[in-house]
């Protein structure tokens, strides 16, 4: 489920990336902390989701986040998985995936870069840091020293900046990057409006780090879009803080070509930086000092990134006319990734603490002194645990783990039945949701098969907590269903009508369908993947069990899944695509099917 807020909770931590140790005893739910991967069966059953949600939630997944090398392990593991069951690929040229987009970029040891006409070394004296396009070029750009990063009371102005190769002390030590990358390699430069007409920017601050590490600043970690697969997911919140308009049209001329040829952002030792104004030492520099002329050719590569990609399956369809329509199930198989370790345990207790206190709330946010009165109770952790714990991983093992691995459940199950449904069903693991939707927007834009061939989009997004301590009405027969009569009132009496077939029905809980008071509940409905099908005309039910405590945080792990509940969830959810593949095609409120003229562009 992609948040429509940023909000970090730091309680004390102080290492770089690291996981915390696991115990090996069950807990409260009856989960361990591991668990052996095994296989699996074609009943669904929530032995086998325990199984499946532990590897693909797992430490080593680093968190899946789009654009990084976790989001490849996750799908590859669902990609093997399909294929291991005997799944038609429907990606991208006979492969199980669609690779968005995406692109890494860096710097070549090739780079060169002089000083009134002298060359510099290149990771010994100096190192150019990649951003999302190529940089502008430095020919012949005199060198002015401007500042202090960070402070603009030291810093030359823009006008004095412009067309320089601009040189920054580095922030105070309090505030520098800690790591070899320093917040993405990109130094000092940070982005500083009045620096944005400069032919470089170079922060003095590549003394402290080892050869490695100098080494590591052009080995990409992220990968970015392109501007071609950059529209960007529907639903996206707000941006904020936006800066005034541009009152002229020069002005904004000028914005344009420094975003698409940006300043160059340079990492220097001192002694280079002394070297380019002729000096021993930068020591009693001030801003605003001529320095010598610099020329530079960098070499900017760009790769095409295998770490954002949907993983696309097809089970055929028993009808031969039938067969070319689709019935498509979806889940979402990135996270938000890595980011500060924190003490798991405190940092879970806390969650657990804020929300017991939230549902007493009526869902309501929690002021800053409701939150200040809650106390985690060290002692009886360290009694337990007694050093920290410390975790830096995001696992997303609701979020969307249950749906993803609940997807492939389903797919192992429909693939064993004897007689297929007459309908193909398309399972489309989509990447990029908590980046804006951006893998369910390209699909539906670049469909792999005609996209008013789908009848119906099944979305499952969190389906693996919603117990009474989660949230109200929560229970283990809870399941919150969105937007399945929006748009097709057949496809919503379909999934009311599976439900009560059930020997003891599910709890289903329509509220989502209207506006909510409860904060953090804004807009469900267009807050993944199934709106951007609801987009192109395409009927579509979203399931999920809630959000709860532990949503967004590094305490969504797999040994807190309510499996019992996953599994009921899950085993319904395969009746209802089936029962959707065998039935009438659902129509559009209106009488007909979704068949939309052309695709709607957001």
């Amino acid at each position: 489920m992609r948040n429509i807020r940023v909000s970090l909770l730091s309680l004390a931590l102080l290492a770089p990336v690291c996981t915390r140790a696991q115990s090996d005893k069950l807990n409260k739910y009856g989960n361990p902390a591991r668990i052996t991967p095994a296989p699996t069966t074609a009943a669904i059953t929530a032995h086998d989701l325990q199984v499946r949600l532990y590897q693909f939630s797992d430490d080593s997944m680093q968190g899946r986040q789009v654009g990084r090398i976790g989001n490849m392990k996750g799908t590859a593991y669902i990609a093997s998985e399909v294929k291991r069951l005997g799944l038609q690929p429907a990606g991208d040229n006979g492969t199980y995936f669609q690779v968005l987009p995406y692109h890494l970029h860096s710097f070549t040891n090739h780079s060169r870069l002089t000083v009134n006409g002298n060359p510099l070394t290149w990771q010994q004296d100096w190192v150019a840091v990649a951003g999302a396009r190529a940089p502008r070029p430095i020919s012949t750009a005199d060198v002015i020293f401007g500042g202090t990063t960070g402070d603009t009371t030291t810093q030359i102005s823009a006008a004095q900046a412009n067309g320089k190769f601009v040189v920054l002390l580095p922030a105070p030590p309090q505030a520098a990057p800690a790591g070899g990358r320093g917040g993405g390699g990109r130094g000092g430069f940070g982005g500083p409006s009045r620096f944005a007409g400069a032919a470089a920017v170079a922060t003095v601050d590549l003394d402290a780090l080892t050869p490695a590490q100098r080494a590591a600043i052009n080995v990409p970690t992220v990968a970015t879009q392109s501007a071609a697969g950059g529209r960007g997911g529907a639903g996206r919140g707000g941006r904020g803080g936006a800066a005034p308009a541009p009152v002229d049209s020069l002005t904004i001329l000028h914005q344009q070509i420094d975003a698409l040829a940006p300043a160059a952002a340079i990492r220097l030792t001192r002694a280079t930086a002394a070297q380019l104004f002729g000096r021993a030492s930068i020591d009693g520099i001030t801003p605003g000092i001529a320095g010598g002329s610099v020329t530079a050719s960098l070499d900017f590569i760009e790769t095409p990134s295998e770490w954002a990609r949907n993983v696309v399956a097809v089970i055929p369809g028993s009808d031969p006319v039938l067969k070319h329509e689709y019935v498509a199930i979806g889940a979402h198989n990135d996270h938000i990734g890595m980011n500060t370790p924190v003490d798991h345990d405190s940092l879970k207790a806390f969650n657990d603490a804020r929300n017991k206190r939230l549902i007493a709330n009526n869902m309501l946010q929690l002021t800053p002194e409701q939150l200040a009165t809650i106390h985690v109770n060290m002692d009886s952790i360290r009694k337990l645990f007694p050093k920290a714990r410390l975790d830096s991983i995001s696992n997303g093992a609701d979020d969307d783990g249950s749906g993803s691995m609940g997807v492939l459940e389903i797919a192992e199950a429909i693939q064993a039945m004897k007689v297929k449904p007459k309908r193909s069903i398309l399972f489309v693991w989509h990447t990029g949701e908590e980046a804006g939707l951006v893998g369910s927007n390209f699909y539906t834009h670049n469909p792999t098969l005609p996209i008013d061939s789908i009848v119906t989009q099944i979305n499952i997004d969190m389906i693996g907590r919603g117990r009474a301590e989660d949230l109200p009405g929560g229970g283990p027969d809870y399941l919150g269903v969105v937007g399945s009569f929006f748009d097709s009132k057949d496809l919503g009496e379909t999934v009311a009508g599976v439900n009560k077939k059930r020997a003891k029905p599910l709890d289903l809980d329509y509220r989502y369908d209207t506006t909510l008071t409860w904060s953090g509940y804004n807009n469900i409905y267009g807050r993944s993947d199934h709106y951007n099908y609801a987009l192109q005309g395409v009927p579509i039910a979203f399931f999920f069990t809630g959000l709860h405590g532990d949503y967004h945080q590094r305490t969504d792990e797999a040994e807190f899944i309510d499996y019992p509940h996953y599994a009921k969830i899950t085993n319904y959810l395969r009746d209802v695509t089936v029962e959707v593949a065998n039935g009438p095609r659902p129509r559009m409120n209106g009488s007909h099917p979704a068949k939309p003229p052309k695709p709607v562009v957001p």
